[in-house]
């Protein structure tokens, strides 16, 4: 390591609480789908700011939008009638079938909110003692204590919390019966992600999609999918669960949403959007006005430039090099996993030395599971780029099998 990467290193650690296991890299600016570090090395970006830079690093247009609308307002707070607000809402309700929006500040915020949509409709609107939010194991949904708790997964990521709030059921991925089983008369919704990411990059089979809107219908339950990873065009479509054919009651999206700025949004029909009302739920800085403005332009490139169609071609393009590897060493490549560029690499053992080993070909990906390379590129990733981190990928497996 250089002495720039030791003398910042050190640094944070006398400033910043140790809650993070950082990668070995200080990155000092990025652009497109490169990172560069306080060397000047070249890094390709295979992780995005974890699917959120899904436009690529430091794109001039949202720029312009972002200081043009600095310099008109920055923030006033909810309290008063904002225009940029209303242009995003506008345009992101014109992306899917929910009939409302409330913005908040992050993923997890998002989750409280649904969480919180979901009971107070049940109470107020349906006048029935329904507060249960059933979830799936190894879902992640955040890191608040309510969206922990909802976090199908254990271990250090619970570990001290205690108490943690009641009124999570998590059931085995996959198991209907289980899922019929934990439904009872306070059960509120069924919360779930199309496409598990820190989960591993795992699709729901598209029958068990069904069975659960089947289950949430004949119950009187609500739907809510947590589209904080997969949405904003990442899978191949706006919202991973239009690939499902389905109308969720609520989702949540966040990461994408303005391309590297905080932003999260609870989206719903506009029946379940009874359920909150002033004063019953808020935020200071949620759809401010320099975030709303850059998130609008995001929704219009997305849109204008066919961004889902785009990620569904490179997400083909990249399976198809990762099967002709998987030829060449089946002994550690075991399959792929995902949709679009949600895409992930499963190994059959090495995970860790792996994910290493790119990192020191200069290529960033993250490693889900101990065993899941996880890929969520910039949309705009090249083919030249997915060759560039095939070829890096088959170095490093060469190496680790020598």
């Amino acid at each position: 390591m250089s002495d720039k990467f030791e003398a910042i290193k050190e640094r944070e650690s006398n400033l910043l609480c140790h809650t993070y296991g950082r990668y070995p890299l200080a990155v000092s600016r990025a652009k497109d789908c490169r990172l560069y570090d306080l060397d000047g090395n070249e890094y390709l970006d295979f992780l995005a700011g974890i699917a959120v830079c899904s436009l690529g690093h430091s794109r001039e247009d949202l720029a312009e939008v972002m200081a043009e609308q600095a310099r008109k307002m920055v923030h006033v707070s909810n309290l008063f009638y904002q225009e940029p607000q209303l242009d995003l809402a506008e345009k992101l309700l014109s992306t899917c079938a929910a009939g409302k929006v409330f913005f908040c500040n992050s993923g997890a915020e998002a989750n409280e909110g649904a969480i919180k949509l979901a009971r107070k409709y049940m109470h107020t609107v349906r006048n029935e003692d329904r507060h249960e939010i059933i979830t799936l194991e190894k879902s992640f949904h955040g890191r608040t204590l309510s969206t922990l708790t909802a976090t199908g997964q254990y271990g250090p990521i619970k570990d001290g919390f205690n108490p943690l709030p009641e009124g999570f059921v998590t059931v085995p991925f996959g198991n209907v019966n289980a899922l019929r089983g934990a439904i009872n008369a306070h059960t509120a919704a069924i919360m779930i992600e199309m496409v598990q990411g820190e989960g591993g990059v795992r699709p729901l089979p598209t029958d068990y999609v069904n069975d659960i809107v089947a289950l949430c219908k004949e119950n009187g339950i609500l739907l809510i999918v947590d589209e904080v990873q997969t949405g904003v065009c990442r899978t191949g479509r706006y919202w991973a669960h239009q690939h499902y054919g389905i109308t969720p009651d609520i989702f949540t999206s966040a990461k994408a949403l303005a391309n590297g700025l905080p932003m999260g949004a609870v989206l719903c029909t506009d029946e379940v959007a009874k359920g909150f009302t002033p004063g019953s739920h808020a935020t200071t800085f949620g759809g401010g006005a320099v975030v709303s403005a850059v998130a609008a332009k995001v929704v219009d490139i997305m849109l204008g430039e066919k961004m889902a169609e785009r990620a569904l071609k490179m997400g083909a393009f990249l399976r198809e090099q990762v099967a002709k590897l998987k030829e060449k060493h089946p002994e550690i490549i075991a399959g792929t996993r995902g949709l679009g560029l949600l895409f992930g690499i499963e190994l059959a053992k090495n995970g860790p030395e792996v994910w290493k080993g790119l990192l020191e070909h200069k290529v960033v990906c993250n490693l889900a599971q101990g065993t899941i390379l996880r890929l969520v590129p910039p949309l705009t990733v090249t083919e030249d780029d997915i060759l560039a981190f095939m070829q890096a990928l088959d170095d490093v497996l060469a190496s680790v099998e020598g």
